[in-house]
């Protein structure tokens, strides 16, 4: 009876800690995202540190390169989510008449009606432009926190090198146990983060320079599009490249949308297939599984911007779990196979 009362107030706490995350999501963000910023940003602070750049002019040049990407960033969503919104309506409606000769001229050549309006319930083109505009104003919404999300990567870098002796002070835990861990949040979640960051950043330009070239509107928004969803993995790339394809059907036809297509096959292929990969390494130590299902999760708790985090969130989530003996079990289930066997062996 005492376990069973036990498990319940277990379950019951988490009930409440996710849902309250939920509730207090607009304040949690910004945090969540300085806090990965600043994992980002902490190599090259500590690296200037080493080279004997005073910490806060090392941390000042930091925030100032991040004032002038949020900057960039806020332009664009600003200037583009605007009249994108504004021409969103006739788009929609260049879209339902497109889908609407389609079906007509499938419906020639089936006699099932009611198979061909199943399909045009399920179908539905203009989702993935509102998608556009729900990603383009969480991101909007995030950037009007702008001066606190600063404020905390400036606090973060500067504690960055005295945190773990002030750690080790409060917790009584050894140098080794700390370092264990720095290097896990250093080598493995900052690692993740700064090569996703990069490989993001590569994948937005090429797919900005292929609208452009190819003559779909709004090539900035399209280019910012895939550097935010590149960090969803799986799917993101997917969900950016539909709506691009989408406009350069009903603005310059199909032969337009095709190539706007496989370009972004391609550079999915360079950037997600062959480049990341090979400098990732180890991988990111979470089962595809589990990566899959967290996405939605993060999602519902903290909207699109959890999508986009989900993977560190989930990454540090397992850490968590791992210091503990008793709750090491869900790190081994949230684990790659890599770390099942691990497990395995240690017990033999």
């Amino acid at each position: 009876m005492g376990k069973n009362s036990n498990a319940i107030v277990i379950a019951a706490a988490i009930i409440i800690v996710i849902y309250g995350m939920q509730a207090a999501k607009v304040l949690l963000v910004p945090f969540l995202l300085a806090g990965f910023i600043g994992l980002i940003t902490v190599r090259p602070m500590l690296w200037m540190q080493r080279h004997r750049v005073p910490a806060m002019v090392a941390a000042l040049i930091i925030v100032l390169v991040i004032m002038l990407v949020l900057t960039l960033i806020g332009a664009i969503v600003g200037t583009s989510l605007a009249e994108f919104t504004s021409a969103l309506p006739s788009y929609q409606a260049r879209l339902d008449d497109l889908e609407r000769n389609v079906f007509e001229y499938l419906s020639t050549f089936l006699d099932d009606d009611s198979a061909i309006e199943g399909f045009r319930d399920v179908v539905d083109p203009g989702w993935a432009m509102s998608v556009v505009a729900t990603t383009l104003n969480a991101v909007r919404e995030v950037l009007t926190n702008v001066l606190l999300i600063l404020l905390t990567i400036v606090f973060i870098l500067l504690e960055a090198s005295g945190l773990p002796t002030k750690l080790r002070a409060v917790l009584g835990r050894s140098r080794e146990s700390l370092e264990i861990e720095r290097d896990f949040l250093m080598d493995n979640l900052g690692r993740y983060l700064g090569i996703k960051t990069l490989i993001s950043m590569m994948t937005g330009l090429c797919a900005g320079v292929l609208t452009w070239a190819i003559g779909v509107d709004f090539p900035l928004l399209w280019a910012l599009l895939a550097f935010l969803l590149n960090y969803i993995p799986t799917i993101g790339s997917i969900i950016a490249a539909v709506p691009a394809v989408l406009l350069a059907v009903v603005q310059l036809g199909f032969g337009p949308a095709l190539g706007t297509a496989i370009g972004f096959v391609a550079i999915n292929i360079v950037f997600g297939n062959f480049l990341e990969p090979r400098m990732m390494g180890r991988g990111v130590g979470i089962s595809p599984l589990i990566v899959f299902m967290g996405i939605f999760f993060w999602g519902w708790i903290f909207g699109p911007i959890g999508m986009l985090l989900s993977v560190p969130m989930t990454m540090s989530l397992k850490m968590a779990f791992e210091r503990d003996e008793q709750t090491r079990w869900i790190a081994i289930l949230l684990g790659s196979e890599r770390d099942a066997e691990f497990a395995l062996e240690k017990q033999e």
